[in-house]
């Protein structure tokens, strides 16, 4: 007798719970609640996390030039002060000058959500150590802000943001070779601005006549060589990309009667 009004109680009770369900909905486990396609498209976007701080002048870019020796061009156009320097994990001892990351925020109520794309152009050597950082100019730091927020974005102090390194793309801006001022018939040193693609990984100097001869990165986006003979101008220059080892040549470059701190653009860059 017992055992029938078990089996009663028992049934009773699922028939009650499946009308309840019917009626008034299921709460059990439903995909769509989760968003999958968003979660899907989040995990597999390629973005980082990393701290970010500002430094100069609110609308300014940062120094004027800095560790990568861009001096005042970080101000012009196409950089137009949308740059930043870095902490180790991103300056890399020089190797990072002149790439681009695409870097966004969404921890405060005045970021925008939309990415921005900055140019590396100096060293933050009080950074951390542990953990990529970003030490932008004033004016990057405040184009992640909503509109009319960039004052307040910049007082919100440490910001956690995301980022991803991209590809530059100046919109057909070309080379550009700036000879540095203690360079002389024996000495060749120049900075190298404007490179698209994902960075330069090693640099080529050939003279008139004659074979491709690496040059050495002196500091930031600084390449020199130590000529045995005096250079036989005009001079031409490989770059050979990062990551994806593409060359590009900038033939003549470098013409005769060349002088010291001199600046001299090609008519090619990488072909993004």
């Amino acid at each position: 007798m017992a055992l029938l009004q078990l089996h009663h109680y028992l049934f009773s009770s699922i028939f009650l719970l499946i009308i309840s369900l019917q009626l008034h909905g299921c709460y059990c486990f439903n995909p769509k609640l989760l968003n999958v396609s968003k979660y899907y498209q989040d995990s597999n976007s390629n973005w980082s996390p990393a701290g970010a701080t500002w430094y100069g002048t609110p609308n300014g870019a940062g120094s004027s030039g800095g560790a990568c020796g861009y001096t005042s061009t970080v101000e012009r156009p196409p950089y137009s002060g949308m740059v930043s320097s870095a902490g180790p994990s991103i300056y890399q001892f020089g190797d990072g000058c002149g790439v681009c990351y695409e870097v966004k925020c969404v921890a405060n109520e005045a970021c925008s959500g939309k990415p921005v794309t900055v140019t590396i152009t100096d060293e933050c050597p009080g950074c951390p150590s542990d953990e990529p950082h970003f030490d932008l100019s004033g004016t990057s730091f405040g184009a992640m802000a909503k509109p009319g927020r960039a004052g307040k974005l910049r007082d919100a102090g440490v910001l956690n943001i995301q980022y991803k390194k991209v590809k530059c793309n100046y919109h057909g801006v070309t080379v550009e070779v700036r000879v540095d001022a203690g360079s002389n018939p024996y000495y060749f040193a120049s900075t190298i601005e404007y490179t698209d693609g994902l960075g330069i990984e090693s640099v080529k100097l050939k003279e008139r006549s004659g074979e491709w001869v690496s040059l050495k990165q002196s500091w930031g986006a600084v390449w020199e060589l130590n000529a045995e003979n005096v250079l036989q101008p005009p001079l031409s220059l490989q770059l050979i990309e990062a990551q994806s080892g593409d060359t590009l040549i900038l033939n003549n470059v470098i013409p005769k009667g060349w002088n010291p701190g001199q600046t001299y653009r090609s008519h090619v860059n990488f072909d993004n």
